[in-house]
């Protein structure tokens, strides 16, 4: 009994941290939002009026990032393209829309402007399933680095593209969905999901070369929500049969409670409704099994309360 009264009371405590975490920002982003859209502003006097307010670094760039993330979307069709001939700051202020090198640029520049160091670095996501063993011929993705102290463990990533919501597959509608995961993230998470190109911006653990980064799942937003860790397989393109089962398996670091996970199966109008069963959860790693019941070739995601943390592809035969 005292065994299990310290267990729900750590669950309780680990629980509250977590609020107390997802909250730790939430003055500054509320006075920001209160701030609104400041149309009729240039870049330099809307870093100056959303930063003005706060004392420390660290909140002067979250204003940037939250004022950044909810009024400047993403532009499908630049994006599609990797069209960056309108990422200069002043342009993307003055459309409201731009790449995610526009994004970046935008960032730098506020940061630059409320006197933080802060780089743009350039390299590679992936998108969809498409991507697989598929290596651009140049980057096709931008984000930043923050330095708030002089140590290495001091530089932060920031992703205010990922922030301001998403595109979707076909990259032709963006949904607006403000998200804080992006906003100084996990460095093992983020470099399962961004590869820098240059190898002097990837900070801690990182996949090996950019051809294992391209075999790799593709990482949800929600992947972040829970500290995502360790996904297997680390191959994205799995290859099985009708009497094979496949094994999956993540860890997480957050101190949530995950009771639903689920596989949605298919594209379009061929998906299948996400489909929830049984997992074990040991001490943070979860893991479970599963047998596809028709051949065919399909993206397979894997859902924590029907939000997508893997994406995988999978070919089924005989």
């Amino acid at each position: 009994m005292k065994q299990l009264f310290y267990s729900l009371l750590f669950i309780l405590f680990s629980n509250y941290s977590f609020a107390q975490q997802l909250n730790k920002y939430a003055s500054v982003d509320d006075y920001v939002k209160k701030i609104g859209s400041l149309d009729s502003f240039n870049v330099a006097s809307i870093s100056d009026t959303i930063t003005k307010q706060f004392d420390t670094k660290i909140n002067k760039v979250r204003a940037i990032y939250y004022w950044i993330a909810n009024n400047i979307a993403i532009d499908p069709k630049a994006s599609h393209s990797n069209d960056n001939k309108n990422a200069h700051p002043a342009l993307v202020n003055q459309y409201r829309r731009a790449t995610s090198k526009g994004f970046a640029l935008l960032f730098q520049e506020m940061c630059s402007l409320a006197n933080i160091r802060c780089l743009v670095v350039d390299g590679f996501t992936r998108n969809t399933t498409e991507d697989f063993d598929n290596i651009p011929d140049e980057a096709n993705y931008s984000w930043n680095v923050v330095q708030l102290g002089k140590s290495a463990e001091e530089w932060f990533y920031v992703d205010a593209t990922k922030a301001s919501g998403s595109l979707d597959k076909r990259q032709t509608t963006f949904t607006k969905e403000f998200t804080s995961n992006c906003f100084f993230a996990d460095k093992q998470l983020f470099n399962l999901d961004h590869y820098p190109d240059n190898s002097a911006w990837l900070f801690g653990d990182g996949t090996r070369s950019i051809k294992d980064f391209f075999t790799f799942p593709i990482i949800g937003k929600t992947a972040y929500s829970i500290g995502l860790q360790k996904p297997f397989p680390k191959n994205g393109y799995i290859k099985t049969s009708l009497s094979k089962s496949v094994r999956f398996s993540f860890s997480y670091t957050q101190a949530v409670a995950i009771s639903n996970l689920s596989l949605q199966i298919g594209e379009g109008n061929k998906t299948i409704k996400p489909q929830a069963f049984n997992f074990n959860d040991e001490g943070g790693t979860i893991s479970f099994n599963y047998t596809f019941k028709k051949e065919g070739e399909f993206p397979v995601r894997i859902l924590v309360d029907n939000k997508e943390i893997l994406t995988y592809y999978i070919e089924v035969n005989e």
